[in-house]
Parts: C-alpha cells; structure tokens; sequence
C-alpha cells in the first residue's frame, strides 16, 4: 500500500508512522498542502492522509482541489482521510469530498480501521450524532371504493 501524508506537524507524522508503517507500506510525506497535487500526478497513492492545517494549504483546501483535478481527467481519484481538530471542522471535511475523518487526539486502532475501510471503498466517519428516530405505529385503515358502472 502507498500511503501520501500531507502535514507540517511532527507529531502528527510520528503518529500516522508507528500506526500504519509496515514492511509493505510506503508512505510519501508533503509538507505543504501544494504539494499534494503534484506528489498524486508523480505517484498515485492508495490513499492521501491530510491534516486540517498543512503549510499554506489546508486540508479543505487540498481536498477540494483532488476533487477538482479528478473531475476534470487531470488527476485519477484518491480516497482522502482528513484529520480533523474538532467537531465543528466535520460539516466542511463533508462539504470538501473526503469520503473519511478523524477527530483528533489520533490512537493507531481508528487510523488502520479508517484506513482499512477507506481503501476497501467504504467511509469512515467521527463527530456525526446517531439520529434515533422514533416510529408511531398507527393503524392505518384503508378502504377500497369500488365503482359500480350499469
């Protein structure tokens, strides 16, 4: 698996590293969000990992362009998982096309099952309430008019 990493923040590279290295997984580091078009056009990762801040360029921002360049043939398409830094930030990594995020603190358990789910075809989502909705059973009579022709 070819993982892009696109982040300013060692700690956060530390983290994504000791979760989701291993002997057959690459990962190609960014630092600036500008940065992320070209590294996908050089080699397409399996999946681009983007913090919400990198360098100049956010995580929204990056996103909104892959989904741009995708649609245009410019560029094939890429599941992104965004990193988020709070609840709040959801509505826009919805908004942006990531089809996954994580709120931070990280831990390595919800990155590899975010991960896993992503570069299978599915999505991965945090910070979404569960809407429990709650059904009135009605009894519902119907009647059938039947019309009498002579």
């Amino acid at each position: 698996m070819h993982i892009l990493i696109a982040t300013d923040a060692q700690w956060v590279l530390d983290e994504l590293q000791a979760a989701l290295g291993s002997p057959s997984t690459t990962i190609q580091v960014v630092t600036n969000g500008r940065h992320v078009a070209p590294a996908v056009a050089e080699q397409t990762p399996d999946i681009a990992i983007l913090d919400l801040q990198i360098g100049s360029m956010g995580g929204m921002a990056v996103t909104m362009d892959l989904r741009l360049d995708h649609s245009s043939g410019a560029l094939p398409h890429v599941p992104v998982l965004m990193l988020l830094d709070r609840v709040a930030d959801v509505h826009m990594a919805r908004r942006s096309g990531a089809e996954g995020w994580i709120i931070k603190p990280l831990d390595a358990l919800r990155l590899r099952k975010a991960v896993n789910a992503l570069t299978s075809g599915s999505c991965y989502a945090e910070g979404i309430p569960e809407v429990h909705i709650e059904t009135a059973t009605e009894e519902v009579e119907v009647t059938e008019e039947v019309a009498l022709s002579e």
